[in-house]
């Protein structure tokens, strides 16, 4: 029994109270960004945009007329509805290849998944495939190909039916450079229309025509594979003290590997095939939420999902917003696009994050 002098230890509440705690705050968090990122935007008033929300919800008329609600329901709101799936698909895939690979700098772009998209893409636009299958021909081709990437470096890490970690992440390597070497050779023999397109996509965006309620639903069936992987929350948490440890105490290491990686692939792919490449937010965001609660993985998976689906919620709402000004400080400059790649915002914020990250590691090893 601890003396009166001793300070009585204070006990962490159980987990499912400080799951669902940590799922209700975030869960609002969320829900207020996408509301924020819903009234970003010029030739609708946030007042409007406001009532006709809640006309909605209640199942009332709507207050708007015909053509504002159709930019409202089928633009401006898809947009922010992709924006959230896509975020919290690249933050579960980062906080799970993050778990199992056991490398703080971990990313799901840095398996190759990425790049196989990009080539799948680019071939797409090339041959004038975008357009097929009612607009959404590139989406599809380029989340085959990141597929067929993703299997490539699977096969050539795994020695004797297990997978080696350090040579997944070194194939992952290897294989993407191969697949941006054949983008850079696309570009070479794109016609200028077709190059700016495909530009565009590279930096990453959500205005694509494909972003709409079907394939968005599509797109969030795919992402819910992630759900999946909550179910190896345990596992990805003693799999952190090593894989010999994770073995003795019942964990089947190599079964692991394959599913994780699989459904990793799998929403990344989903994700990327719609928006392009949007960098650093499956680094990022897994971090930040580590550091508000903690690395359990039973935890740190639900609240990554919701924590970057507001984050790029957000970020997608500067990126529209933020030209304005832009064009007013570099007037002198013809403006290929009427908003800025939602890539750039994410990377300009992602780098020197990530400096940061190797900067503390540094500070820790020394």
């Amino acid at each position: 029994m601890p003396s009166k002098s001793e300070p009585t230890p204070t006990l962490q509440p159980a987990l499912p109270i400080r799951l669902a705690r940590t799922t209700l705050a975030l869960l609002a968090f969320a829900g207020g960004c996408g509301l924020i990122a819903s009234l970003m935007g010029s030739g609708i008033p946030a007042g409007d945009v406001v009532r006709s929300i809640w006309a909605h919800l209640r199942g009332a008329p709507a207050p708007l007329d015909a053509v504002e609600e159709w930019i409202l329901w089928q633009i401006r709101i898809p947009r922010v509805a992709l924006g959230a799936v896509v975020g919290a698909s690249l933050s579960v895939a980062g906080a799970s290849l993050q778990g199992l690979l056991m490398n703080p700098l971990a990313d799901p772009y840095l398996v190759g998944v990425s790049a196989g998209a990009a080539v799948g893409a680019s071939v797409a636009l090339l041959l004038g495939w975008s357009e097929a299958v009612g607009g959404l021909g590139a989406a599809l081709i380029a989340f085959a190909v990141a597929l067929v990437t993703i299997a490539i470096v699977y096969r050539l890490s795994l020695r004797r039916g297990r997978v080696r970690l350090e040579a997944f992440l070194l194939a992952g390597v290897v294989v993407g450079s191969f697949m941006w070497a054949l983008v850079t050779l696309v570009m070479s023999l794109a016609k200028p229309g077709d190059l700016q397109a495909l530009l565009y996509w590279l930096m990453g965006h959500l205005d694509a025509p494909a972003s709409r309620w079907p394939m968005i639903t599509v797109t969030a069936i795919v992402a819910a594979s992630g759900i999946a992987i909550y179910a190896f929350a345990r596992d990805l948490n003693l799999l952190a003290l090593g894989e010999e440890p994770a073995r003795q105490l019942g964990v089947d290491v190599e079964a692991l590997k394959k599913i994780v990686i699989a459904l990793t692939s799998l929403i990344t792919a989903a994700a990327v095939s719609l928006s392009g490449i949007i960098a650093f937010v499956g680094l990022m965001v897994p971090h930040i939420v580590r550091r508000l609660v903690g690395a359990d993985h039973r935890v740190l998976l639900p609240a990554s999902a919701l924590f970057g689906a507001a984050f790029l919620m957000l970020a997608d709402g500067c990126a529209r917003t933020a030209l304005p000004w832009l064009t007013g400080v570099f007037s002198a400059h013809r403006v290929l696009h009427d908003e800025i790649p939602i890539g750039v915002v994410t990377s300009l914020l992602g780098a020197p994050f990530f400096c940061y990250l190797l900067w503390a590691r540094a500070e820790r090893l020394s």
